[in-house]
């Protein structure tokens, strides 16, 4: 084996110690990621006052999650080639700048210009966390720092809004964007004097055309998702054109992937029947579970009446459970090294919650509901850190930053699927009862009405569009239960991999060396 291809747990060898911290810093950059649009989300009626472009708003959010899809499969890659560490700090300062650029925007072209540059950063943030941890810690030990993940994306999506409010009311929107200068400081500092790795050196060049034909296939793809139905229709000239780019170039994209000598994403990796199946379950897992954070609080708020300031509180029952199972399943994997039990239950759980959660109507109760959101959560957490944990067991340590990176893009581009498809149908659902009920107008151009409109409907026009939102939730949450059977069917023919670093290695293996454990199809 080459020397730049050892296992990294090999020839780092850190302290305990050093990995905790390490671990601290690496959970502090993965939550300026997942922090950053919950935070931005509630600022954004304020940003609108100041600089104007209502028509724009959307863009705010696509440029940055355009940025982060697109960026994040050459990120991996990069860091495969070049080491991780120094791919990981690039990522860390382009994302502070964006953030210090988007802070200091004077018109909403601005900012949209700046949104990109942090999406780009982002792309890099969560590839990093991933792939580093993937070489630092072997993958029967991984699953002790998935409670960790899971309760950082908790915080990001409970404490985001509330941060976000309480910063855009004291200190104005900008800081909304300046919060990430010293948390992105204290992540520079401890990655750069403790986080050892090996540097690597390659004389191989970048697949620039591979690159390029991703990042036009991949924006095609999530601007038809986020696009269609809302700002042309799904059978519209734009949409069909985007849809015939986006097929054309990543078409065009596999094909070179067999024609260079280092390639953006690797095709080798997707003859692992594990990797296959846990992009096809993390892609379905982000389906599912962005599109419930989008419509479970709308549900709680336009029907059952509770609270817009409190949004993230909303989602704790979903996200305590799904912290608690994550840290149950991270540590039975640890103990015992198996993991192939886990994508069963979580997809069985999570089609199970899916479904109680689509027979909701304008009669359930918060506790009802919270049960319901608690089994779904579950499920998610049985799910979102072993698919992470088993793609990356299913291939070699040479492609840990692809495999990192492209089990993060199916989940990105599931989240941009589902939000989008779930959002239509949601849409369309509550129209057509609000137009049954004689009550069209109430929402033309938009499906959700504020807490504020809500008060100042007639009764009898509320009581319809509590029993619209109920409808159309119904229809949301049905199609996401449809989706997880696929997900709940796929698990079954996961392959109990040994874990790397699970037991003694065999008598007859070469010390240092790693197994290959990457199963065909």
């Amino acid at each position: 084996m080459a020397k730049d291809e050892k296992q990294p747990s090999a020839e780092a060898a850190p302290e305990p110690r050093s990995v905790r911290v390490v671990i601290l810093a690496l959970m502090i950059a993965m939550l300026l990621a997942m922090l950053d649009n919950m935070i931005v989300g509630t600022a954004m009626p304020t940003i609108v006052g100041e600089l104007g472009g209502l028509e724009h708003l959307s863009w705010v959010v696509t440029a940055y999650t355009l940025a982060t899809a697109a960026s994040t499969p050459i990120w991996g890659k990069l860091g495969d080639m070049y080491g991780r560490k120094g791919a990981f700090l690039t990522a860390i300062v382009i994302f502070l700048i964006g953030s210090v650029l988007s802070g200091m925007a004077q018109d909403m072209g601005q900012l949209i210009g700046f949104r990109a540059i942090q999406g780009l950063g982002a792309g890099g943030l969560m590839v990093g966390v991933m792939a580093i941890i993937g070489d630092l810690v072997p993958p029967r030990e991984r699953g002790k720092y998935q409670g960790m993940m899971a309760a950082v994306m908790a915080v990001a999506m409970i404490g985001g809004p509330l941060v976000g409010g309480t910063i855009t009311d004291h200190l104005g929107w900008r800081w909304s964007f300046y919060i990430n200068l010293p948390l992105g400081a204290v992540a520079l500092a401890m990655v750069t004097t403790v986080l050892h790795l090996p540097k690597k050196r390659t004389d191989a060049r970048i697949d620039y055309l591979g690159a390029v034909l991703l990042t036009v296939g991949i924006t095609a793809i999530v601007l038809v998702t986020t696009w269609g139905g809302t700002e042309y229709a799904w059978d519209s000239a734009v949409i069909m054109e985007l849809i015939a780019i986006g097929v054309a170039s990543l078409t065009g994209f596999v094909f070179s992937q067999t024609r260079v000598p280092e390639p953006i994403m690797p095709l080798h990796i997707f003859r692992s029947r594990n990797f296959t199946l846990m992009s096809v379950i993390g892609f379905l897992a982000g389906f599912v579970m962005f599109g419930a954070v989008l419509f479970l609080p709308l549900y709680q708020q336009s029907v059952q009446g509770a609270s817009a300031t409190n949004s993230g509180l909303l989602l704790l029952p979903m996200l305590l459970s799904m912290l608690v199972v994550s840290m149950i399943a991270g540590r039975v994997t640890t103990s015992t090294g198996k993991y192939r039990i886990f994508p069963i239950i979580g997809g069985g759980l999570m089609m199970a919650g899916l479904f109680l959660l689509s027979t909701m109507d304008t009669g359930t109760s918060r506790l009802t509901s919270g049960l319901y959101m608690a089994v779904l959560g579950a499920g998610m957490g049985f799910l979102m850190q072993i698919t992470m944990l088993v793609a990356q067991n299913s291939v070699e340590l040479k492609d840990m930053g692809v495999a990192s990176s492209g089990a993060t893009l199916f989940r990105t581009l599931g989240s941009s699927f589902g939000v989008a498809i779930m959002g239509a149908l949601f849409t369309g659902r509550v129209q057509d009862e609000m137009a049954a009920r004689g009550g069209s107008q109430i929402t033309q151009g938009s499906a959700q009405l504020d807490a504020a409109s809500l008060a100042k409907l007639p009764d009898q026009v509320r009581e319809a569009y509590e029993f619209a939102v109920a409808s159309g939730t119904h229809a949301a949450f049905l199609l996401g239960a449809a989706v997880a059977v696929i997900g709940f069917v796929a698990a079954f023919f996961v392959k109990e991999v040994p874990l790397r670093g699970a037991g003694p290695a065999p008598e007859d293996a070469p010390s240092g060396t790693p197994e290959k454990v990457t199963e065909t199809v």
